[in-house]
């Protein structure tokens, strides 16, 4: 079977995906200067605000579907 240089072609290409992913969490550039404390309540409220609106789309499509 040929399958030539295809283990390469994979490895380049993992390599390619996982850039960047080495790095610390506080070394990261949305990271930069923030204590793990205040990523977390940044991280907090992010999630509360996603919960919220998907919380909001669900209430509206009951809604609208009733």
């Amino acid at each position: 079977m040929a399958r030539g240089n295809q283990r390469d072609a994979a490895r380049e290409k993992a390599a390619k995906k996982d850039k960047g992913k080495s790095k610390a969490a506080n070394e990261q550039d949305a990271n930069k200067g923030m204590s793990k404390e205040q990523r977390m309540a940044r991280d907090a409220q992010i999630m509360r605000e996603k919960q919220e609106a998907k919380k909001a789309a669900a209430e509206a499509a009951a809604a609208g579907g009733k």
